[in-house]
């Protein structure tokens, strides 16, 4: 599913892409409203998050054009609280209200519940096959040719990671922010300790693996 974000600040841009795009959904980015209005045409847009203080054009502005043309689902972020302002962005075709600073579980909790309400698909599958392997992300388990594996959280979070974007290569230190974050800043050796625990797990042959491969010098993808 693809989501439109729509932001001037690069940071905030950022980090919302990466946390969506770990969920499995395709993320289209704008920084002002003439942006938003323009990507909003796209008909593979199913939800936009799109902030009110904007250049070039604000939220509310860009709100009440797309209106004229998607019924698709809408937040606005914000840094005011002023119930007034909510109100005015309710006027203008918004679905929901997001102040910041926010939680980003609390937006992608927000976004889920706009797309069910929407009757859309919420959520990727919650079962992926590649090559003989599965992750089931809503129960969190994995499966080699059907058979229950057992993984660890961050080995789970790495195979996730990795099959849902197949072909597509994730440099270690990628993986070390995506999957431990801000908080874990040890060798990056941790994650080949990881892959090679997850080859030894769900590879025919760790030694010659087939799925969960290296791209010399630049780090791991699963290949389709």
């Amino acid at each position: 599913m693809k989501i439109l974000i729509v932001d001037d600040e690069e940071l905030l841009i950022k980090g919302i892409r990466y946390n969506l795009q770990n969920e499995g959904y395709e993320v289209i980015c704008g920084s002002n409203g003439e942006e938003a209005v323009a990507l909003a045409a796209d008909p593979e847009v199913a939800l936009i998050v799109l902030d009110v203080m904007m250049p070039v054009m604000d939220g509310m502005e860009a709100c009440r054009r797309i209106r004229e043309f998607s019924d698709v689902p809408i937040i606005m972020l914000t840094a005011k609280t002023e119930d007034m302002d909510k109100l005015l962005g309710f006027d203008q075709g918004a679905d929901d209200y997001l102040t910041k600073p926010f939680n980003i579980l609390e937006l992608k909790a927000r976004i889920r519940a706009l797309l069910r309400r929407a009757g859309s698909k919420d959520e990727p599958r919650s079962r992926i096959t590649r090559s003989g392997i599965t992750v089931d992300t809503s129960a969190r388990n994995a499966y080699k040719n059907g058979t229950a594996v057992e993984l660890t959280a961050k080995e789970f979070d790495l195979v996730e990671l990795l099959i849902r974007h197949p072909n597509r290569v994730f440099s270690r230190e990628n993986l070390l922010d995506m999957i431990w974050g801000d908080d874990y800043r040890s060798d990056i050796r941790t994650v080949d300790v990881h892959i090679r625990r997850i080859r030894e797990k769900l590879e025919d042959d760790p030694a010659s693996p087939k799925a969960i491969l290296t791209k010399w010098g630049v780090g791991y993808y699963f290949k389709a």
